[in-house]
């Protein structure tokens, strides 16, 4: 897996160059502009929110009671601890949300950055034909509500983990894992879907190189330093990445 992550990371870099010699970046900025919109906003409502559902959760355990009851300092601690541990892994079920909302409207985008990327690499002049775009769109929404789906499940069930003092401290780290897995999953799938995969080889394919989703999806989320970037860099990455690999 290491070995895997490490290929997304140059792939990232590659990704840069190939975006200065071919000057995509009109096609750099558009997602960027679109999902630093959505993004900004989703965190405003993210803000007010999220406060209000720790207190309602710390209301209905009368966490309060329990903490005045007993006056421990280190009870207080391990509560207050916790409700940050919910805080962040709330966060992330947020992100969850409108990573996938973004994906769904974004897919026809992303679907021509990765096609338009891969006919670069192979030298061909003719633009992308949008008979076969609208196939890749079809896919990509398709893969996103799978996907959303099944982390759904798995962050219901860490958000229930997270509840728990000390045992759940480590739920937002797999949350956070499984969510860079899961954004990588669908860079990825666009390229895997024009390599004649079925979206059951590509979920195949894709279990055997965890690393090459993982490390797309953690390099995505640390460019949120430079958010504009983030979208068009991650697909193209993916589309470097999936030729690279050559994937059977």
């Amino acid at each position: 897996m290491l070995k895997e992550i490490v290929i997304t990371i140059q792939s990232w870099g590659e990704a840069h160059r190939f975006i200065l010699q071919h000057r995509l970046w009109k096609w750099v900025l558009i997602p960027g502009l679109i999902y630093t919109a959505l993004f900004v906003t989703g965190m405003y409502f993210f803000g007010r929110s999220a406060t209000e559902v720790i207190e309602y959760i710390t209301h209905i355990l009368h966490v309060s009671d329990w903490i005045q009851k007993f006056q421990n300092s280190f009870l207080g601690f391990l509560f207050t601890f916790a409700g940050i541990i919910l805080w962040l892994t709330l966060l992330l079920f947020y992100f969850s949300f409108f990573k996938y909302i973004c994906l769904i409207i974004g897919s026809p985008i992303f679907a021509y950055i990765s096609r338009k990327t891969e006919s670069i690499i192979k030298s061909n002049e003719s633009a992308p034909g949008w008979s076969d775009i609208k196939k890749e769109v079809s896919r990509g929404m398709s893969v996103a509500i799978r996907n959303c789906g099944w982390q759904t499940v798995y962050l219901i069930a860490l958000i229930l983990l997270s509840l728990i003092p000390v045992i759940g401290w480590i739920t937002p780290l797999i949350a956070l894992f499984m969510e860079c897995y899961y954004y990588g999953f669908s860079m990825l799938d666009y390229s895997l879907a024009r390599n004649d995969h079925s979206p059951s080889q590509s979920v195949h394919f894709i279990g055997r190189h965890k690393g090459l989703a993982i490390g797309n999806g953690i390099l995505f989320y640390m460019m949120h330093l430079i958010i504009i970037f983030a979208p068009a860099y991650a697909i193209i990455a993916a589309t470097l990445t999936v030729h690279k690999v050559k994937a059977p």
